[in-house]
């Protein structure tokens, strides 16, 4: 008879070996998200201004460093957003922080939502016998102005010579020209761009890309991802800045007109374009 410990004894202590080698495997959320950063071509600068999220907090959370951001429902949020700008998968990185920092938020309870529902007035019915009453008011009224009407043998004489019963209704009867529905942007739109404006089009043509645009005064007008087949328009009075995640994946019209430029795929492109013949500052 052994002393020592069995062979089934050591196995529990291997396991424990193998799920500490997995766990150092796998990157931090700071790293991930970096390395994902590093791959797109972007700059902290660059995610900061795509994603409004202060550099001071991208290099913190780069960093594994969350404490900046104010709060697990702020953490989430930043690595949310800061994932899709580099054109990574946030649930992987959501679950990570889950594992890491106590799961998910406890959801608010329901009880004050049913108590509202208890002291809610119960709803009445419709007063029926209020809308008969109406209902034969207005039908003898207007029977009474029909007979009215046909009793009048001036009626006829009232019409001005040379117009028809017709043109003679009260104003008040015509009826309102309904609008015309305003026409969806086409190609020919942007062909017949104003002058006085600078118009850019961005269409997704061969594959997938973020997009962030800025007017004149440096506000942003969108930041997101074009999935193959969309297209964005931008306007402003004076000025449009662009940055193209993926250059090669982008048809470009500015003021009517294509721009020839052969983006290589994957190329991060900033560009700014004015008023008149497109020309990227």
């Amino acid at each position: 008879m052994s002393i020592g410990n069995s062979p089934e004894d050591e196995r529990p202590f291997e396991n424990e070996h193998v799920e500490a080698d997995r766990e150092e495997a796998r990157p931090s959320i700071g790293r991930a998200l970096q390395q994902a950063r590093i791959a797109a071509g972007l700059t902290v600068d660059d995610v900061s201004s795509a994603t409004r999220v202060r550099m001071n907090i991208v290099h913190a959370i780069e960093e594994d460093d969350f404490s900046a951001c104010g709060g697990d429902v702020y953490a989430r949020g930043h690595i949310r957003t800061l994932a899709k700008a580099v054109h990574l998968d946030p649930e992987p990185l959501l679950a990570q922080y889950g594992d890491e920092h106590g799961g998910r938020p406890a959801p608010t309870p329901a009880a004050p939502l049913f108590e509202a529902e208890r002291i809610r007035p119960e709803r009445r019915g419709p007063n029926w016998t209020a809308a008969m009453v109406a209902a034969i008011v207005a039908v003898i009224g207007f029977v009474g102005f029909t007979m009215f009407q046909g009793d009048d043998g001036s009626n006829g004489a009232n019409v001005a010579e040379g117009s028809t019963p017709g043109d003679s209704a009260s104003p008040t009867t015509k009826t309102k020209k309904p609008a015309d529905p305003e026409p969806e942007p086409s190609d020919s739109a942007i062909a017949a761009a104003p002058q006085d404006k600078v118009t850019v089009r961005v269409a997704a043509a061969d594959g997938r890309s973020w997009i962030a645009a800025k007017d004149h005064n440096g506000r942003m007008i969108f930041d997101g991802v074009l999935k193959q087949g969309d297209t964005k328009t931008f306007q402003d009075s004076s000025k449009v800045h662009l940055v193209l995640g993926d250059a090669g994946a982008i048809d470009l019209f500015v003021n009517g007109k294509k721009i020839e430029e052969n983006f290589q795929p994957g190329s991060v492109e900033r560009l700014t374009y004015t008023k008149g013949d497109p020309e990227a500052g």
